[in-house]
């Protein structure tokens, strides 16, 4: 894997850390739209199955000296029935592998942004070391959740709870670095959040800032390109009418400020423009970090 360049956007310095691509079934990914229509943007496997990246983002802030990462993807605490289940497939990359490759060791790391704690968003904070014990990987990382959803995921509904892991959220609880925040919390002059509601209570998408460009972390409100169209929405959302509430206005926004988002799952996209005709949202542009201008 080449050496990582660190994109250098204002006051900070951003680069892309893959953690490995994994798979998950399109229906439940695309909800009430057609196979017919979805398979033409992402096609399924024999299991209908789509791949997915789990694409995290690294932050050094000039201003505070802190070393930000935003989400952890899955980890590699999975047996291997379940890692059959979901595709995992770390031949790819890995998120120790992206961090050493980006020449960054996990105790430098001093903060975590969760967007939020599904598995496949924080799994990779915890392992097993030789003993089979579970540990933590960044053991001086600030975790960072927004408290309404750390609620959620503490007490999850019967519809949730699969998606909520014990031995990803304990490590947390009992780490004494566990930093509960307000809705659209801001760190520090440059990195915001923006907090939705409609895939989980208190989604966290991180804003990054300067000047007059906005890079914004896309999580799972749009985990691919394809699901820039406001009908295009997951049926893992708890509450599909707010995602789509919350697409109209954070799209509109995209446009007119001219945003670029940070796709975290899309394996084809690791960063697109939006544009809207006709009333109708799409990705315009598809790029990298480094293309940003």
């Amino acid at each position: 894997m080449p050496q990582n360049e660190p994109f250098h956007f204002g006051s900070f310095e951003l680069t892309a850390i893959e953690t490995g691509r994994f798979m998950l079934d399109g229906g439940a990914m695309f909800g009430v739209v057609p196979k017919t229509l979805w398979s033409r943007q992402i096609p399924a496997d024999d299991k209908n199955r789509i791949r997915m990246a789990m694409r995290c983002l690294l932050i050094k802030s000039a201003t505070t000296g802190k070393t930000y990462l935003i989400d952890t993807g899955t980890g590699d605490k999975f047996d291997e029935k379940i890692s059959a289940i979901y595709g995992l497939d770390y031949d790819h990359s890995t998120l120790l592998g992206s961090l050493k490759n980006a020449g960054v060791k996990p105790e430098e790391i001093t903060d975590i942004i969760f967007s939020h704690l599904h598995f496949d968003h924080c799994g990779g904070t915890t392992t097993y070391n030789e003993k089979g014990e579970l540990v933590e990987v960044f053991t001086n990382a600030i975790y960072h959740v927004n408290n309404r959803h750390w609620e959620t995921a503490i007490n999850p509904n019967a519809r949730e709870k699969a998606s909520f892991f014990a031995e990803n959220l304990d490590p947390i609880k009992n780490s004494g670095r566990l930093h509960l925040v307000e809705d659209n919390h801001i760190f520090e002059p440059g990195l915001s959040v923006i907090s939705v509601n409609g895939h989980t209570i208190g989604q966290q998408l991180p804003v990054i800032k300067q000047e007059d460009k906005t890079i914004v972390f896309a999580a799972d409100l749009f985990p691919a390109a394809a699901h820039i169209p406001l009908p295009w929405i997951m049926g893992y959302d708890m509450e599909p009418k707010v995602t789509l509430a919350e697409k109209v206005e954070i799209l509109h926004k995209a446009v007119n400020e001219q945003w670029f988002f940070f796709m975290e799952h899309d394996a084809s996209n690791e960063v697109v423009t939006i544009k809207e005709e006709n009333g109708k949202f799409s990705m315009d542009r598809s790029l990298t970090l480094h293309a940003i201008s």
